[in-house]
């Protein structure tokens, strides 16, 4: 895309000179910056603003860039005649394409046709256009070109990159590249990540997204992506009203937000909730030096706001510097005597311009001091604008970030232009320049984070590929503990079990396993067994497995008359361990989606799990145990013995190397997992596994993770 933005000659098809048309909007805008060709495409010919006018792009020949805003049914001949040209670069800003009903995706699918055609870059349909600062550049129907700076934004709705254009513009935040992706009919958001890290003017990366086209590229992307520079995303659509709402916007589908909690954590992305946090964010990542530590310094000029800052680093995940003995005996030199020199530092109400500038130059010379939250508020004499100059002129000599709360309104009016002019961050309330701090500092942590690749285990492929054959032919879309062959297969323990048909079978096969036993019946047309009686727990003896065998042939009929009985499966009842969950299911988006729980109401109740795209490696794997909320129960608490985690850890990467070697599996389900005491491992007991029904990528409704999925949405 890079030859996009660069464009030294730009086609406005269908250029207008009446006033309210967008024709007229992109030339003006065009007229008003850009210092390359501009050349009018009017079927009308003449002269469009006072240059002349061709009645086609054939007509005129080669352009750098064609944006296009003329009636939908016409693109797709334009788009041709384009790429007849030689024009490898396209803009569609018209709408009325898949977002509108089903002759707009016809129309859409064409372009895309015959883009592939002439290796045709295009952006959009049903876009607000593209900008570029560093060349001058604004091929959009925004008034006005956005400030020169160093973040590049891309965005899925027109209406966020106008609102973001005019609040930057108050804000004096500058942007170098920004693109209004549209219906991402060719260019979609791994191209613009892939294109941005590379943009020499780009040094953060934003993005408001509504959907992903390929979750594992845009994995991929943002990877490489993150580890060169901050990636900032909004993504919307997280309830499922938003995702209908999504649907009907952009005709995009997002996938649950679980997912892309997930993706986002393990890809470097530093997600934001709003806009205000994004342009709070990406400021300060723009402007500021990154902290080595998460230790921070206030300085204040009132106890209050301190008390309220202080509260808020913590809750963050910011910790309160503890000053050496040094900075102390300095700063009771030079401050007055009522002043506290412990962390926060107040300098009191009357604190002059020379009083913050003596104690910041001490307080960013201690070494316990990763940054500064400078804090005023408008006492009776105090000179914001003075003080505003302090932070300014330290900003530009520190390795350290300052971010500024000057804390009030109309007396800090000067002071808050100053300091924007200067392109140091400043944030009227001091929460969200704590949170602005912490985000430096997450990019701190996210910038040294590796991706090594997840292990390959020595496995029985064709095992799992007979087993999945053999239940297609059968026409069997939902395989139970009749297909726990699959886990051994993959090296996983289970527990001690046999499938027997008879109850002279079930007797002789409970003699050899060994009492206490479960036994459960073996029915594909059962999933909830203990609805039905087809569960029966701590058979001691022969005569009681002879019993319980009798029994469910006998009942479940009953309750289930279109049943097919295949037999019983006896297991070893086991004792002592914590039962836990490994789940997975195909999200539309990313894929094969894993999730770990403790079991029991942890899971039912309290839905305490943790999400991962999979494959997943090691240091993944453990993050999903470590971040549940009840992961201290694992690690011995109140005095319990800590639980086997590594053979956890062991499991969760020999299930997400199973799910990618089987795209087939559309959901499966290790419930419960017995985990047993440290070094003693851990044991699968019951498995679920779904198959996608005839092919299709359709996530099935039924299934109790997909269920919890949805809760969880």
């Amino acid at each position: 895309m890079l030859d996009m933005f660069n464009a030294k000659s730009v086609a406005v098809i269908g250029a207008s000179e009446t006033k309210g048309k967008i024709g007229y909007d992109l030339m003006t805008s065009l007229l008003n910056y850009y210092k390359g060709k501009i050349v009018p495409i009017n079927p009308k010919g003449g002269e469009v603003l006072g240059l002349k006018a061709y009645k086609s792009i054939k007509e005129y020949g080669h352009v750098d860039l064609a944006v296009i805003v003329i009636p939908s049914h016409l693109i797709p001949a334009t788009v041709e005649d384009c790429g007849e040209t030689g024009i490898k670069n396209i803009v569609v800003i018209s709408a009325g394409f898949k977002e509108v009903d089903t002759e707009g995706a016809r129309l859409e699918n064409q372009l895309v046709e015959i883009c592939k055609k002439y290796n045709i870059k295009l952006v959009g349909p049903n876009c607000l256009g593209i900008m570029d600062t560093y060349n001058d550049m604004n091929a959009s129907f925004s008034s006005d070109i956005a400030h020169k700076g160093k973040i590049s934004f891309m965005t899925q709705s027109g209406a966020i990159m106008a609102a973001i254009l005019d609040y930057a513009d108050k804000k004096n935040i500058g942007f170098s590249r920004i693109v209004s992706l549209g219906n991402k009919a060719v260019i979609n958001e791994n191209d613009c990540m892939k294109d941005f890290m590379e943009d020499e003017n780009t040094e953060v990366i934003t993005a408001y997204l509504e959907g992903i086209v390929d979750g594992p590229g845009f994995i991929d992307a943002c990877r490489e992506a993150s580890k060169k520079k901050p990636v900032l995303v909004i993504k919307s659509g997280t309830t499922s009203k938003g995702s209908e709402a999504v649907s009907s916007h952009t005709g995009t589908i997002a996938g649950s937000d679980s997912a892309y909690e997930a993706a986002f954590s393990q890809c470097g992305i530093i997600r934001v909730n709003s806009l205000d946090e994004m342009m709070d964010y990406s400021s300060a990542l723009a402007l500021s030096p990154l902290p080595k530590g998460n230790k921070i310094a206030i300085i204040t000029n009132a106890g209050g706001p301190a008390i309220m800052t202080t509260d808020a680093a913590i809750k963050a995940g910011l910790e309160i510097a503890e000053l050496t003995t040094e900075t102390k005996e300095k700063l009771n030199e030079g401050l007055p005597a009522t002043a506290s020199v412990k962390n926060p530092v107040d300098v009191l109400g009357d604190a002059s311009p020379e009083r913050y500038a003596f104690t910041l130059d001490t307080v960013l010379a201690d070494p316990n001091v990763d940054g500064v939250i400078y804090l005023v508020t408008p006492q009776s004499v105090t000179d914001p604008e003075g003080i505003a100059q302090v932070a300014i002129d330290h900003a530009s000599k520190t390795e350290k970030p300052i971010l500024c709360s000057f804390f009030g309104g109309t007396r800090f009016e000067g002071a808050e232009k100053l300091l924007a002019a200067k392109q140091v961050p400043n944030y009227l309330y001091p929460k969200r320049a704590v949170k602005s701090l912490k985000t430096l500092y997450d990019y701190t942590v996210i910038r040294e984070q590796e991706y090594p690749k997840s292990p390959e285990f020595d496995v029985d492929k064709n095992l799992v590929k007979n087993i999945i054959e053999n239940a297609r032919e059968k026409g069997m879309h939902t395989l139970g503990l009749e297909s726990l062959d699959i886990l051994k297969a993959y090296g996983i323990p289970t527990v001690g079990t046999a499938i027997t048909k008879t109850a002279e079978e079930t007797v002789k096969a409970a003699e050899e396993i060994g009492y206490p036993l479960v036994m459960k019946i073996v029915s594909p047309q059962i999933s909830h067994k203990s609805d039905v009686g087809g569960i029966k727990l701590n058979l001691t003896s022969a005569e009681e497995v002879k019993a319980a065998y009798d029994d469910m042939m006998e009942n479940i009929p009953l309750k289930e008359p279109e049943a097919d009985l295949e037999g019983v499966q006896l297991q070893k009842m086991l004792s002592g361990g914590t039962e836990v969950i490994i789940g997975m299911v195909q999200d539309p988006t990313f894929g094969s989606m894993l999730m770990f729980g403790l079991g029991g109401i942890y899971v039912e109740v309290l839905e305490d799990v943790k999400f991962a795209i999979a494959p997943v490696n090691e240091g993944e794997a453990k993050d999903m145990i470590r971040q549940i909320k009840t992961h201290e129960l694992l690690e011995g608490a109140r005095g319990d013995k800590p639980k086997d985690v590594d053979s956890i850890a062991d499991i969760i990467l020999r299930i997400s190397q199973l799910v990618t070697d089987f795209p087939e599996i559309n959901e499966f389900e290790i419930n419960p997992l017995m985990v047993f005491n440290e070094g003693d491992g851990a044991m699968a007991v019951d498995m679920r596994l779904m198959l996608k029904e005839g092919g299709s990528d359709d996530l099935l409704q039924s299934s109790p993770l997909s269920t919890r999925l949805k809760s969880t949405h």
